[in-house]
């Protein structure tokens, strides 16, 4: 294939990748987007792998169809619930990558320059830092995200100090290794200083950021690629990495505004830390009121409107598509029934709309925090599923609260609160919930699938 066929193709896909995106930003055009994408990715491997500069095909086919077969495999296989954590380790391996392809074009590099040796070297020297923070930070966030880890952050002492001293030390190291022209000693030195940055960084980040941390993580992932894009001299992973390192950016500004928290605070900690004495004697105490699957069929028959409320408890009970077969009894009935789906609900930035869809739920009544939460207050009964931080008053009435200031779904103000959950234990960020003990709010224990089940019987 000639060098203007390909960087023509390279055109091509870096064009179907914006598109892409642009096709993700809505509910109704997102499978049209995965289909661009997924175009412009066949392009830009079938231009790579047959370009004028390819070598060794055999194997690369070979490492191809090893990796297309395995990636089938997961994508067959892995639950919703795993979405997740699958989307965390994928970004380890784009880190790992780029520090294999730093090395590698350190030891051997292409044809470099006299004068641009320099910028070569600083390539190389960024490329690996960034994918060596991206791979341990993915790995811990992978870990966190499937229990392996536990959600509290590990606070060890002076910890920020330790940070900046990780980063002083590696622009030293730097400044080591481009005066050298090149030392392996350095490259090696910061290489592991990186590996323990990256997993301290996300280790002292709480579970309630962990879908900040994703969207973080996807932003570094980009920016690896696109270092090992310069390295390779190749221009359609540079506008790639770009692309995706830039949407992960603004991505992960706006789950930091949806959370009312600032992008260097996420990344000190602070959601999940464990209560002190005198916040632990504040937690809510009283009385919970407990109702039967019976009596919420009854009442949601009786009510002339209905907002549900879904959180991570739906997916990992897979009651999706009973809560869809209820939205569809209840309209036929006569009943307004919308969806508020908070921006950070389950632990990835659009988990519960992408839940939502896989059940038909029609995409015109799933609204957004904002377009709903006015709402709530003319709302007859709300039913919470498997939520917990997205719905807790003490973000929006107690400034003593770790999630003080978080915008949450003001779920609290409609005349009745149905809460789906399987006990009284505090969500993912570790923080007690007072709207459990109002008198308005009614809580139906059990797994929700098997609740669900038995309210959409009684309907």
């Amino acid at each position: 294939m000639s060098h203007g066929l390909v960087t023509a193709a390279y055109i091509v896909a870096a064009v179907l990748f914006i598109l892409s995106l642009g096709g993700l930003s809505q509910q109704e055009s997102a499978k049209r987007g995965c289909y661009l994408g997924m175009l412009g990715m066949l392009i830009a491997l079938l231009a790579t792998v047959f370009g004028d500069k390819a070598q060794g095909l055999g194997w690369v086919i070979i490492a191809m169809v090893i990796g297309g077969a395995i990636g089938i495999y997961k994508a067959k296989k892995v639950e919703m619930t795993e979405m997740p954590e699958l989307i965390a380790m994928l970004h380890s391996f784009v880190g790992f990558a780029a520090v294999l392809v730093g090395y590698n074009s350190f030891i051997d590099p292409a044809d470099v320059a006299p004068d641009m040796e320099t910028i070569h070297l600083v390539e190389v020297f960024l490329g690996v830092f960034i994918g060596a923070v991206t791979f341990t930070g993915s790995l811990v966030a992978w870990g966190k995200l499937n229990g392996k880890i536990k959600s509290s952050p590990l606070m060890l002492p002076h910890r920020h100090l330790l940070n900046l001293a990780a980063l002083v030390v590696c622009f030293l190291l730097m400044l080591w290794f481009v005066s050298a022209e090149g030392s392996m000693l350095a490259l090696i030195v910061m290489t592991l200083i990186a590996f323990a940055f990256g997993y301290h960084m996300v280790a002292s980040i709480g579970g309630a950021d962990m879908p900040v941390v994703i969207s973080m993580l996807n932003s570094y992932s980009g920016w690896a690629a696109a270092a090992a894009g310069f390295m390779l001299g190749n221009d359609l992973l540079i506008v790639t990495g770009a692309l995706v390192g830039s949407s992960g950016a603004i991505l992960s500004y706006i789950m930091c505004k949806a959370m009312n928290r600032k992008f260097l605070s996420v990344i000190g900690g602070g959601f999940g830390q464990a209560p002190s004495k005198s916040t632990q004697e504040q937690q809510p105490a009283g009385e919970i009121h407990e109702i039967k699957a019976e009596q919420v069929a009854d009442m949601l028959k009786n009510a002339s409107s209905v907002i549900i409320t879904p959180g991570y408890g739906m997916a990992v009970a897979h009651a999706q598509g009973v809560v869809a077969d209820i939205t569809s009894k209840l309209r036929e009935k006569g009943v307004e029934v919308r969806f508020g789906i908070h921006p950070v609900a389950g632990r990835l930035p659009g988990h519960m709309n992408v839940l939502l869809a896989e059940a038909k739920v029609p995409y015109d009544i799933v609204l957004e925090m904002d377009e709903i939460n006015d709402d709530f207050k003319d709302t007859d009964v709300v039913l919470v599923i498997g939520a917990n931080d997205t719905v807790n008053p003490a973000a929006a009435t107690d400034p003593t609260s770790p999630i003080a200031g978080m915008p949450v779904l003001h779920v609290w103000e409609a005349h009745n609160v149905i809460v789906f959950k399987r006990s009284m234990h505090a969500g993912y960020a570790g923080v007690d919930n007072p709207l459990f003990y109002k008198d308005n709010t009614q809580m139906c224990f059990g797994d929700a699938k098997a609740t669900l089940e038995e309210v959409d019987k009684n309907i």
